[in-house]
């Protein structure tokens, strides 16, 4: 799997995430729960790997934004947890080419 290939997967989990906090889909909790730790799972694959010094920065900040996320997941208002799910979502989508 290239680094492409996982941050692109990360920004999928993310937006799938984001949909259903949206959606207030209950039945989908659990999926929530899996795609995160999944989404855990990619993210310390990536930290294990060598990126492109452009990505560097941007890895840095997702994650510390990540773990604010997970830390959050309970915390906040759903549906702000869900904007910024989708805004990082967006963001790696968009810098997925530079990792």
């Amino acid at each position: 799997m290239t680094n492409i290939d996982r941050v692109l997967d990360i920004s999928v989990n993310l937006a799938r995430v984001s949909d259903w906090i949206f959606s207030e889909s209950q039945h989908k909790q659990n999926r929530v729960d899996q795609f995160l730790d999944e989404t855990k799972i990619l993210l310390i694959s990536l930290s294990r790997v060598s990126v492109s010094p452009r990505f560097e920065q941007t890895l840095a900040q997702f994650k510390i934004e990540f773990a604010k996320l997970l830390k959050d997941k309970n915390k906040t208002k759903r549906e702000e947890w869900a904007e910024r799910a989708l805004t990082w979502a967006n963001i790696l989508q968009h810098r997925a080419k530079l990792a």
